[in-house]
């Protein structure tokens, strides 16, 4: 009998998005994306497929929610330094 091939895990992505991210969203990523290969080795193909959509939705949701303030920051700081360089701004 031919296994399913195997899922992918987000491990790394997940380790990327908890250190530069977002902490919460990224640990459940991770503990999602642990147990992905542990569930295909046992035999539980469709355990690893659930485990891997949950681990990649976590990463995805902990990467959109640490980018969008970090870039409103960005945007914040960039306008503040453009009206105090046009002089609309006292310092």
């Amino acid at each position: 009998m031919n296994s399913p091939q195997r899922p992918k895990d987000w491990l790394v992505e997940s380790i990327i998005v908890t250190l530069l991210c977002c902490l919460p969203f990224g640990l459940i990523g991770i503990i999602n994306a642990s147990s992905v290969n542990s569930r295909y080795d046992a035999g539980d193909f469709d355990g690893a497929q659930r485990a891997s959509s949950e681990a990649g939705k976590w990463t995805k949701i902990g990467f959109w929610c640490g980018l969008v303030p970090i870039v409103l920051v960005m945007l914040f700081y960039g306008s503040v330094i453009f009206l105090a360089l046009m002089g609309l701004v006292s310092g």
